[in-house]
């Protein structure tokens, strides 16, 4: 009989990171989870069979690509099966009893810290301090029952730790959402795959490289454009080993069983020097 942790959905964070949201949306309300320190440990912990899918942010409408997990896509042959977005609303989240003018400082991560300076400007007696982790600021306020200090986190943060919310919404700006993916092993996704319907909206994710010539980009490009395949992102990484060359990640429309894209990724095979799709998944909310 596998063990809870073998069922687990693996993320980066403690319980109530952002992350824990978009597993409730992607998998289950009630789903067991794996919280890790790092994004490797959660590729290793899926990858090892201490988890059976694991939930990574992929990007950021203000703080752009987590390009750690880029590379770990490539490192890591593990599927992309899903996506979703969530709005990151952050919180100020005290223990039960404490007032909001008795805070005196705020704990949470530098990210979050900084995509709320305005509530910080409006109140400057209020003392910002970077922790490690936004749930994780939320989980030692309340264990070591700070009466002057509050934390920026979740809402799932707060009902989790069984603190309370003295002000909802503090983000400067309320059009900051985090792109996540779901993985799962190979195994996993080619047991459960999900037949494509008739224009339903998929997306596919690849990843390829081209020789450093004039024009490459533009010829392995043509294949998508000359078959009216539209490019939702192009990202670019160093090509570790080779200094100067890329690697170019790609998400487009369409599903790999589509006429249209099993041409053009025929023709994209032509052109570049290596070529591996990362998942083809219905697009996210």
């Amino acid at each position: 009989m596998k063990s809870k942790s073998a069922r687990s959905i693996a993320f980066q964070g403690e319980r109530g990171a952002f992350s824990e949201v978009a597993v409730r949306q992607l998998v289950a309300e009630d789903s067991p989870v794996l919280p890790c320190a790092s994004f490797e440990d959660v590729f290793r912990s899926l990858r090892g069979g201490k988890a059976v899918g694991a939930v990574v942010p992929i990007e950021n409408t203000l703080a752009g690509s987590v390009h750690e997990n880029y590379d770990h896509l490539l490192s890591h042959d593990l599927p992309i099966v899903a996506e979703t977005g969530v709005r990151i609303v952050h919180n100020l989240i005290a223990p039960p009893k404490v007032r909001f003018s008795q805070i005196k400082r705020v704990f949470s991560h530098p990210v979050a810290l900084n995509q709320c300076l305005d509530f910080f400007q409006k109140n400057p007696r209020i003392e910002r301090i970077p922790f490690y982790d936004t749930a994780g600021s939320v989980k030692m306020v309340m264990e070591e029952g700070l009466s002057d200090a509050a934390a920026i986190a979740s809402a799932v943060a707060s009902e989790i730790y069984g603190a309370r919310i003295l002000r909802r919404s503090i983000e400067s700006d309320r059009q900051n959402f985090t792109r996540f993916f779901l993985l799962r092993t190979p195994a996993y996704a080619r047991r459960h795959k999900v037949p494509a319907k008739p224009n339903a909206p998929w997306k596919t994710s690849l990843v390829f490289s081209t020789r450093n010539q004039a024009g490459a980009l533009f010829r392995a490009l043509s294949a998508f454009a000359l078959r009216d395949v539209s490019l939702a992102k192009i990202e670019s990484r160093p090509l570790r080993g080779k200094p100067w060359e890329y690697l170019f990640y790609v998400d487009f429309l369409g599903h790999v069983d589509s006429p249209q894209v099993r041409h053009a990724l025929g023709h994209l095979r032509e052109l570049a020097d290596f070529l591996r799709v990362l998942g083809c998944y219905p697009i996210g909310a």
